[in-house]
Order: structure tokens, then C-alpha cells, then sequence
């Protein structure tokens, strides 16, 4: 058939919007290029109109000038409707795009969510319970093993009873230790005398000492 008929031409694929925007911007480039140059020829014909003088020639370039101001007008209105255009298609490809991503997400939760179903039929909670309470009772068993080692050996018995006497007549003794009253006392004690005596009181003391030995000799 395709001998006979020939083949068929390819269909050419739909247009998109990223493909009509780089078309429309480039006819509004296009378009600016023209006002370019009908703005420089418009400067010309002021400047020529500056250096005429009224008449017939003057006002031939006036409506030159004219004429070239009104394309830049035609021209101009045509570059805000293709701005106006891209604008619109810019908005219109964004929202486009942001549904597109919006799908992707929504379908990379349910991939998540099937996943995460998966892992929790793995993970099973009467096991995770009975692995807390060997835990648990390996502790409690780790804690009796130092206990254990912990005792100790050849500790005699003593009564709690005595314990508490003597640690009732160790607090009497300490509040003895702090009794400074002696302190007082020994601070009214009367002072030593300082230096040697006086020759008066030496004299004083030899004859007191004569009678004395004086007396007991009588006594015989």
C-alpha cells in the first residue's frame, strides 16, 4: 500500500506553550528592532525641520515625519498585545507545570505510604514486647550478679541496738570536746608575777623567815 499510495507525512507533534512563547517573544523582538530604526528616522527629520524655514519643504518633511510616527504607533500596539500574549501564556505554562509537580508529589506519597505499610507488616509489636521483657529480666539478672559480688565476708554481727547507743554517746563526746569553760577559768586564774622583786620585799620575806625559825626552836 505504501507503494501505491506512498507513505503518508509524519504528523508533525502539538504545539506547546514553551514553543508558542519563545514565538511570540520573538516576533516582539522583532518589533522593537522596527521601532529602533523609526525612532533614529524620526530624530533625522527633527533636526531637519529645526534648520528649515517655513514653507513648502518644511512641510513635506513634517509629513514624512507624520507618516513614520504613525507606523511607530502601529508598531507599538502591536508589541504591548504580544506582551499581553506572552504574559498570559507564561501564567497558563506555569500552572500547568505546577499540577504536573503536584501529581508527582501525590503519587510519590503513595509509593511512601505503600512502603511504609510493607515495613510495618515486618515489624511485628508482641515480638518488640517480648524483647523488652528479656531485656528487662537480663538487667534485673545483671543487678543480682553485682549484689553478689558486692557482699561481703567475715563482717561480724553486731546489734543495731548497741549501734545506736554508741553512736548517741559519740555525739555526748563531741558535745563535751567543744566545752570551752576551762578557757574561762583558766583566764580568771591571777596573773605571774613578771621581773625579779624588789629588795624591800626580799628583806621582808628573810625576817619573816628568822621569827619562824625562831619559834620552832622554843618549841624543844
Amino acid at each position: 500500500m505504501n507503494r501505491i499510495f506512498g507513505r503518508g507525512k509524519p504528523k508533525a507533534p502539538p504545539p506547546n506553550l514553551s514553543d508558542c512563547i519563545g514565538n511570540v517573544d520573538a516576533r516582539s523582538e522583532s518589533i522593537e528592532k522596527k521601532i529602533s530604526r523609526l525612532d533614529a528616522e524620526l530624530l533625522k527629520y527633527k533636526d531637519q525641520m529645526k534648520k528649515m524655514r517655513d514653507g513648502p519643504s518644511k512641510n513635506m518633511v513634517k509629513q514624512k515625519a507624520m507618516r513614520v510616527l504613525k507606523q511607530k504607533r502601529m508598531y507599538e500596539g502591536q508589541r504591548e498585545q504580544l506582551a499581553q500574549q506572552s504574559f498570559n501564556m507564561e501564567q497558563a505554562n506555569y500552572t500547568i507545570q505546577t499540577l504536573k509537580d503536584t501529581k508527582t508529589t501525590v503519587e510519590a506519597m503513595k509509593i511512601g505510604a505503600k512502603e511504609m505499610k510493607k515495613a510495618y507488616k515486618d515489624v511485628k509489636l508482641d515480638q518488640i514486647d517480648d524483647l523488652q521483657d528479656q531485656l528487662e529480666d537480663m538487667m534485673e539478672e545483671a543487678n543480682e550478679v553485682q549484689e553478689a559480688l558486692s557482699r561481703s565476708y567475715g563482717t561480724p554481727e553486731i546489734d543495731e541496738d548497741d549501734l545506736e547507743a554508741e553512736l548517741d554517746a559519740l555525739g555526748d563526746e563531741l558535745l563535751l570536746d567543744d566545752d570551752s569553760s576551762y578557757l574561762d577559768e583558766a583566764s580568771a586564774a591571777p596573773s605571774i608575777p613578771e621581773g625579779m622583786p624588789s629588795d624591800s620585799k626580799t628583806n621582808k620575806v628573810r625576817h619573816t623567815r628568822h621569827w619562824v625559825l625562831l619559834d620552832f626552836f622554843d618549841l624543844f
